[in-house]
This record gives structure tokens, sequence and C-alpha cells, in this order.
């Protein structure tokens, strides 16, 4: 009997033991609770699966057994963050492209076109992004002379910071058989002067193009998610939903997990229905590679953008009074589409921007709902410009808000100049979105803006610009407190992506995904400080990532 006590308690102190594998001790560490308060602890006990098991404040005994301890040295330690809304393939081969983000005029920008094409004589065509008239102070588009004036010998193809429109020179306009004849197609804008192509094309008439620009070999994307999991991890971005995936970047995303080199969760949404459906065939796709990879759901799109005159407007523009932007799916083909993503289950996030867009958006929820039961949370995808009549529809049917605070503050001067004060009431309004009950969920719409996610979180606090404009805050009825902020750069971006069960904080059964960071915001810090936090390492499922 004796013999017998002895070996089942040493088998219960061998299961004990396996299952501790990580002691993170001497941590500074935060986390938000189910109620939406700060949870403060000094050490977190990460078992062999990689989910936390226990949380220890500061004094409490650590007996148990474990492979590895980690000191952090008082470090302040935070959950992964989650990017709500961004685009993953895009960020990574925008980094391996021509990046004209940094530029402050049109001059500026042409002559960084002209070294990239001196020092970089193939391929034939020069690709890149992050062009943005606003910035440049230019009062209009760009246009193919000037690009010309840059590059005439090879056919360049620029696409506007947003990803909304383009910037073609003359040689690319001939490549794409584009003429002065050419119709603008659905959704989509040919920008003309005189009867011909400017060499401006938003939205929809970027695919005349973009369907001559050859793609990307498959090596140049294996090194472009590589890239873009080595940003997203140094910022501390331990998970994204990637809106809008081919299957082309699937197959990236497959080929990455296989070699075991997937370091950042990915909650896909398939770039509309037939993506999804090559991607899941009947219904979204379980958890792959220990909850690394996942898709859950479909992308869609209800307008355009606001620094490109695409969002769909109820009024017209004031600094355009014949447009009223554009609306990409009528009422009849929005229903449809939701309606045959969402008998396959998969989640819908629909990307709106301007009031037309989000009152559509809503309507088609609310008669969807009646049809599709249960928990869809349905994602309407930026919320920027909102009717105020409209904010209280967004607390109902578990719609969620996924929207950028970087955004606001990138935008509010352009908002105003497009709309006029007065119709911005119901802009940016994430208190609002709170005070209505539609949970949020933050990202940053990267490569649009940067990935890093402690900007975002300043901006939701103050509603001022890096530089802090307005004085005292945009619209500063809408910040919101710190806990709020960093909620929903964790719980709300899991949620919303069906990952909440795994993921968004820390506590016993959540993978232990987290970050150091170099300051602890919760201490009295501004959001100019906290808009500086740098990330000092970045750990998922109890295992150093980064910096490797």
């Amino acid at each position: 009997m004796v013999k017998k006590l002895l070996a089942a308690m040493a088998a219960l102190f061998c299961v004990q033991a396996a299952s501790a594998d990580v002691l993170v001790d001497n941590v500074n560490g935060y986390s938000i609770g189910a109620d939406g308060k700060v949870v403060r602890f000094a050490a977190m006990l990460v078992g062999d699966d990689g989910r936390v098991q226990r949380l220890y404040q500061r004094g409490d005994k650590k007996n148990e057994r474990t492979r590895f301890r980690f000191d952090g040295k008082g470090k302040t330690l935070l959950p992964g963050l989650i990017d709500a809304h961004g685009h993953v393939m895009e960020l990574g081969l925008g980094a391996l492209q021509l990046d004209l983000s940094d530029t402050n005029s049109l001059q500026e920008a042409q002559a960084k076109i002209a070294a990239y094409a001196a020092a970089n004589p193939t391929p034939r065509w020069i690709v890149g992004r992050g062009w943005n008239q606003e910035r440049w102070g230019l009062g209009r588009f760009p246009t193919a002379a000037e690009l010309d004036a840059a590059v005439k010998d090879r056919p360049v193809w620029l696409g506007r910071v947003d990803g909304h429109a383009g910037w073609a020179n003359s040689m690319a306009i001939k490549e794409a058989g584009i003429t002065g004849k050419t119709p603008s197609p659905a959704g989509g804008r040919i920008e003309l002067a005189k009867g011909q192509p400017t060499g401006i094309f938003v939205d929809a008439a970027t695919d005349l193009v973009q369907k001559v620009v050859p793609p990307p070999l498959p090596l140049v994307r294996d090194r472009a998610l590589a890239k873009a999991q080595d940003i997203l991890l140094g910022y501390g971005v331990t998970a994204v939903a990637d809106m809008g995936t081919l299957p082309e970047d699937w197959l990236v995303m497959r080929r990455s997990g296989d070699l075991g080199r997937l370091n950042v969760r990915i909650i896909s949404y398939g770039s509309g229905v037939d993506s999804a459906l090559a991607i899941g065939g009947t219904g979204p796709t379980p958890w792959l590679y220990d909850s690394r990879l996942r898709l859950i759901g479909v992308k869609l799109y209800s307008d355009g953008a606001l620094g490109s005159r695409g969002a769909w407007l109820k009024q017209p523009y004031k600094d355009k009074p014949g447009e009223r932007g554009l609306n990409f799916l009528g009422d009849t083909e929005i229903r449809n589409l939701m309606s045959r993503a969402a008998m396959d289950n998969f989640q819908i996030a629909v990307h709106a921007i301007g009031d037309a867009a989000n009152a559509q958006l809503l309507g088609a929820i609310e008669e969807l709902s009646d049809t599709y039961k249960g928990d869809r949370r349905w994602r309407v995808e930026h919320a920027q410009i909102v009717d105020p009549a409209d904010l209280p529809r967004f607390g109902k049917h578990g719609i969620v808000a996924s929207m950028q605070p970087v955004h606001e503050t990138s935008d509010w001067r352009m908002a105003e100049a497009r709309m006029g004060v007065e119709r911005l009431g119901g802009a940016y309004a994430w208190r609002s979105m709170l005070a209505n009950g539609a949970p949020l969920a933050f990202g940053s719409d990267f490569p649009v803006e940067s990935p890093n996610p402690f900007p975002g979180i300043a901006a939701a606090i103050s509603r001022q610009d890096p530089s802090g404009q307005p004085p005292g805050g945009w619209m500063p009825e809408q910040r919101l407190t710190l806990e709020q902020a960093v909620a929903a750069f964790t719980r709300g971006g899991a949620y919303a992506g069906f990952a909440d069960d795994r993921i968004g904080s820390l506590e016993k059964g959540r993978f232990a995904d987290f970050i150091l960071i170099d300051r602890d915001i919760f201490a009295d810090s501004t959001p100019e400080q906290i808009a500086k936090v740098k990330v000092l390492e970045t750990w998922m499922a109890g295992k150093k990532v980064w910096p490797y």
C-alpha cells in the first residue's frame, strides 16, 4: 500500500512538474479583466502548452517546479497587443518596395522615385505605395506627367497611402491599354483632364492598371511575410485580423506555418466571398499551427476612402459639391453577398467609411439578423463618418465597431475640409460606440498607418495628433480612458475575431502572449510618453520570439 501511495505521489509530482514550463518572475504585470478593470500581478506561471496557469501577486509563494525561470527585472509586462484591422502581405511587400509614406512634398517624392529607379534597375516595373497629396499640401492629385518627370522609360505604379487610389506614369497607362475612351468601372473612377487620363485611378479603377503589373514571385511573397512578422512583433503586436486575404496570401501563410515560422497569430478574412470559399471551402477553417492561423470570415467593401473622396456620403462633399463618393454595392447586392457568406457561417466584416455607407450596412445587418441568428459578431470596419442618428443602431444585433484611432489624428483636418464640422458629430465616435453598447476593437489599418499600437492608444485617450494638435483634442468628448483603449487593443480584438477563448488577456487558460516595454503606461504616463513606448521583448505562448 505504501509503495502504491509513493508511486502515485511520484506520478502526480511528475505531472505537476511537466505542466509547469516557465515562471515569468519579477515583473510589473498588467492585464485587462472581463469587467474592463486593470489586473495587476508580479509573476506568471506558464504551462508547457504555452497557456497561463496562474498569476501571482507580489509576496505570493511560488512553489511550483519549473524548467525555466525568466527574471523580468521589474519591467512592465502587458498582454500581446492585437491589431483588429491590418493587411499583412501589403505591409511586408510595402517594406520591400518603394515607400513614399515619409515624403512631405511632390518634389521630395519625385526625387525619391528617381533615386529608387536608379538604384533598382530590375524588375522593370517600379511598384510602391504611400503617397498622400494631403500631406504634400498639393491641393489636388498628382499627374502622370509629374511622375514621368521622375521616371519615364519604365512603367511606374504607386498606391496611395490608404490603398484606395493609384498613380501611374504614362508608360504604365499605355501598357494597361487605358485611353480617354476607357469607361470607369463600377465602384471606381478614372480621373480625367481634357478627356484624357490624368494618371490617377480611384478604388475599382486601380484594377485596370494592377492587372498588368507582374505579380511578386512566391519567394518574394515569403520574404514579405517574414518581414511583416518582424515589423509587427517589434511593435508588440502578437495577433492581427488580416482584412482581405487572397488565396495566394493563404498559401504563403501556410508555408510559413508548415516550416514553424509563423510567430504572429493571423485571424484571416477572405477578400470577398470567392476568396473565402477558395480557402475555406464550406466555412471557416479550424485553428492551425497551435492557434497561429485561422480563416474566420469574409471582408467586403461598401465604399472607398475619405482622402480620395471615395467615401460614400449622404450629402455632397463640401470641397467638391458635385460628388458624394462611391457606392460599391447596391442594397440588394450587399445583402446577397452577406447572406451568401452567412449561410456558410463565415463572419462578415464590411468596410464602411462614409455616413451613407454605414447607414446602408446597418440596414443590411438589421434585415439579415432576422434570418441568421446566433452569435454572428457582424463587423463594421472603420465606421469613421456616422450620422449621429445612426449611432444607436451599432448597439444592436451584436455589431462590433472595428475602428482605428490613428485615423482620427491623421484625418481630422481633412475631414473638416471634406465635410465641414457641422456634419462630423458622429465621426470617429469611440466613446459613443461604447455608450451605445457596441464592443470596440482597435487596430491601425497598416500599412495605411504604422502598425505601432502605442500611438493608437495615445490617440484614443487624447484625440490629439503627434504635434499635440488640436489643443484639448478634436471632439474631446469622444476620448477614452487608458483602460478602455488598452482593452480595445487586447480583449476587444480577440472578441472581434472569435478568439477570446484563447488570447486577449493574461488569465488562466489563455495563451501567454505578452510583451515587455520600457515604461509603465499606467503610472501617470502622458499621451506623448505612451506614443513613444519601446517594446523590449515579445513572447508568444511563453516563448520569446522577438528580438530573435
